[in-house]
């Protein structure tokens, strides 16, 4: 067993510049539809207005405008020629080696499509993803909006690489991390940058940018990226064949007006997604950010959130992923929301080290010009993203939204009012109970109801004492009846001595 020192030293091994704190920063919101946009003035905008098909775009592969890179790619910093080989807290707490065991005892895999016998298909539209040795499957670059006749293979900013890594790294026997689902394949389709910029002149308004959320980087920033080319990326998602599609970038907004035509494209595109190409859609709840419009939706009444987080929004039809801490509890970072559906590890992240050549892992970033470890609901999300490859895997008749029930189904529910609260939805995921648990819906039994019973004392068990009364009377009786014959028979007796007796002379 390795000791505390060198357990804590490699953990200090693997260094990447990578895009940071990683999490989610979009706009809008959860799950239970209203009837019409006005209604929603009565609930702070907490769900959004029903999906207009009409609004999906049409899929070009082009970036919104041309984007020239600002900053040099992530490199690996040779200072550190260790390698990381202790699997982080998150795998553990999840139980993913059981897991994997489990799978390869029950089907031979994991993450492999029964029906088709190839790899299950995860699209991680990101910063883009590069070729790491310790993928499987080779990545398939899907598609470019930051930089035009791209493929995605790119990944500058270093963090849909470690996302990726996350959900299908399949890495040696030695190295404790290894991905959720191994055998699955990756689809890279690189829509946001922050290491890169609009060109000077390069035409195109302001609108509403995504990116993965972090203190200094975010999607206020100016990079590459918009809430245009992320529905078109969900577009070219599940037309490519994605069975599970992952979104850790996102846009933050206040909560002070009806959804815009952006955010009405995405909710489009996703809704295609999910209920016509029958693809799971993950997304990470956001982190909070005071410098940023990522403000803590921290009032006094749940229901009516003062930020709006897209994707999560769209609870209908993503599954949104909050983060928790080494504690087991909410990290401090992950937003709040009734769109939240479940929680995921998202601190002390270990994942594939997504400089260009290098073939090891990392723990740590750089994020001006400070190294910091890697965390954030960007990377609580994969976790729910390769296990929502396993359901697949493991359950392949079960269409998208009956995976996502699955999930929630089977997460552990907080102690709240219908198993569900707006920190970590309807709990931290279980893989095992996920693979393993009967959900009432899938096998056509009624679900369980709750019932109210009395929180008082139960009534008094008072005792019936008429048998008791009717045998002494009884026994009373006879006794009664002996005595009066004793009686008789002695005054009988006595009278029967006086009439025996002879008379005196």
């Amino acid at each position: 067993m390795r000791s505390a020192r060198t357990m804590k030293r490699r953990r200090a091994l693997a260094l990447a510049a990578t895009i940071g704190i990683g999490g989610a920063v979009l706009a809008p919101t959860p799950a239970w539809a209203q009837d019409d946009a006005a209604s929603q003035e009565t609930v702070g905008y907490a769900t959004p207005p029903p999906v207009d098909p009409g609004q999906r775009p049409n899929d070009d592969g082009q970036p919104d405008k041309t984007y020239e890179k600002k900053v040099e790619c992530v490199q690996r910093n040779l200072e550190y020629s260790e390698d990381l080989q202790n699997a982080p807290w998150g795998q553990q707490y999840l139980r993913i080696d059981e897991v994997h065991a489990l799978m390869r005892s029950t089907t031979g895999h994991v993450g492999i499509d029964p029906k088709t016998g190839k790899p299950i298909k995860v699209a991680v539209i990101d910063t883009g993803v590069r070729q790491h040795p310790y993928f499987k499957h080779e990545v398939l670059g899907e598609g470019d909006y930051v930089r035009k006749g791209g493929n995605g293979l790119e990944d500058c900013d270093g963090h849909g690489t470690e996302v990726a890594g996350i959900i299908a790294a399949d890495t040696p026997d030695h190295i404790g991390f290894i991905g959720v689902a191994p055998d699955a394949q990756i689809m890279s389709i690189r829509q946001s940058s922050q290491n890169y910029a609009p060109k000077q002149n390069s035409g195109g308004g302001s609108t509403p940018g995504t990116g993965p959320s972090q203190d200094s980087r975010t999607q206020d920033s100016e990079g590459a990226g918009t809430l245009s080319t992320l529905a078109k990326a969900v577009v070219r998602a599940a037309d490519k064949g994605a069975q599970v599609i992952n979104i850790s970038i996102n846009n933050c907004r206040p909560a002070n007006g009806p959804i815009t035509p952006d955010e009405q494209q995405l909710q489009a595109a996703i809704d295609y997604a999910v209920r016509v190409k029958d693809a799971v859609v993950v997304s990470a709840a956001g982190n909070v950010s005071d410098a940023t419009s990522c403000k803590q939706n921290d009032q006094a009444l749940a229901e009516k959130p003062t930020t709006i987080v897209t994707p999560p929004w769209f609870s209908d039809n993503v599954l949104s992923v909050a983060a928790i801490d080494e504690t087991g509890g909410v990290a401090d970072f992950s937003m709040n929301g009734p769109w939240v559906s479940v929680a995921a590890p998202g601190t002390g992240i270990i994942s594939l080290d997504p400089a260009e050549g290098s073939d090891r892992l990392a723990n740590l970033m750089v994020d001006g010009g400070e190294t910091q470890e890697i965390r954030g609901t960007s990377f609580a999300a994969p976790y729910v993203a390769g296990l929502a490859a396993l359901v697949r895997a493991k359950y392949p008749d079960l269409n998208a939204y009956e995976v996502m029930h699955r999930i929630k189904f089977t997460a552990q529910h907080p102690a709240a009012s219908n198993g569900r609260d707006n920190f970590v939805g309807y709990g931290v995921i279980d893989p095992m109970a996920a693979l393993t648990a009967t959900v009432p819906s899938e096998e056509g039994m009624p679900s369980a109801q709750a019932e109210e019973l009395p929180s008082d004392m139960p009534p008094a068990s008072n005792r019936d004492w008429t048998p008791t009364i009717v045998a002494l009377t009884g026994a009373g009786g006879a006794l009664a009846a002996l005595v009066i014959t004793l009686f008789v028979v002695h005054t009988i007796r006595r009278n029967q001595k006086d009439t025996e007796k002879p008379a005196r002379a």
